[in-house]
């Protein structure tokens, strides 16, 4: 008979905590696991073999669907993108950036733009547009009203989502929004550390009920991006719609390009300039990386 199946929830020097329904162990990963080099990560679904009372064995690790190394979670089904409109401003490149590596890691993105009750008058609308057009789901959110909370509850309902962006973009009052202490519980993880709210070494995922568990992403957003060049185009929803207009099948969308549908599309103001810019920084960025290495 196989082992039960359960859910690591957190990973500290090597012992686990695994939630196995409503039962919660605590587990160390069997030596053969290690002897072989297999890793157990936060978001594993794994194999449990139950030692005495609240403890066990994991002896499997079962498959991954998707997996990040910075921070180590396995399993993630989303991001949500939590980035302010105001204090700080909100930063379009930097979303920009931070698309590209959520769908580079196989996650669907949701992005939440928290503070809108600090709007001055149709700025939040202003800044969502170009997502909601590349096809993002884009929520206008405030902690303090309560505005958007009930449809990010909905995004994450049955799904295991990671918190990503900028500092003081609101993340812990979202989290506090969306469940009581959430962001409290989330920042002690953090101060635990001793190394400040942006480390990328540490996870952890909280459950919310009815398979809804959320982790926070400290530093995501400020990753390397790993990833060739030419392979860019594809990570931008808008571009790649436009391209069915390029005469050329490999273009690349840059200026001494002719012919080319994405440039014709930004010129009729089908896609913003700011996400075609981001597009053009993002390439210049990765062609450097790969002139560097040889």
């Amino acid at each position: 008979m196989a082992e039960p199946e359960g859910l690591v929830t957190r990973a500290v020097n090597s012992i686990f905590t695994v939630r196995m329904g409503e039962e919660v162990r605590i587990c160390r990963a069997r030596g053969v696991l290690r002897k072989r080099g297999e890793k157990v990560l936060v978001g594993d679904r794994v194999r449990v073999e139950p030692v005495g009372s609240g403890e066990g064995v994991i002896v499997e690790v079962l498959p991954r669907r998707t997996e990040l190394v910075r921070p180590p979670i396995a399993n993630v089904d989303q991001a949500l993108l939590v980035f302010s409109l105001v204090t700080p401003d909100f930063h379009h490149a930097l979303l920009d950036r931070t698309l590209v590596a959520v769908a580079a890691a196989g996650l669907d993105a949701v992005i939440a733009i928290t503070k809108c009750d600090l709007d001055p008058g149709g700025l939040a609308d202003v800044c969502a547009a170009p997502y909601r057009q590349a096809g993002y789901r884009v929520i206008l959110c405030s902690s303090v009203r309560g505005d958007g909370i009930a449809d990010v509850r909905q995004a994450l309902a049955g799904r295991v989502t990671v918190f990503a962006g900028p500092s003081g973009a609101g993340k812990s009052s979202l989290a506090n929004a969306i469940a009581p202490e959430l962001g409290l519980r989330m920042g002690e993880v953090s101060a635990k550390l001793g190394r400040g709210r942006h480390t990328t070494r540490h996870v952890e995922l909280f459950p919310l009920g009815g398979g809804t568990f959320i982790a926070d992403a400290p530093g995501f957003s400020q990753l390397d991006l790993a990833l060739p060049a030419q392979e860019l185009r594809y990570y931008f929803p808008d571009l790649v719609r436009a391209a069915s207009g390029c005469a050329f099948r490999g273009c690349l969308h840059i200026e001494e390009e002719e012919a080319c549908g994405v440039k014709a599309a930004v010129a009729r103001g089908e896609i913003p300039p700011s996400r075609y810019e981001s597009y053009r920084a993002l390439y210049r960025e990765l062609r450097e990386q790969e002139e560097n290495r040889y």
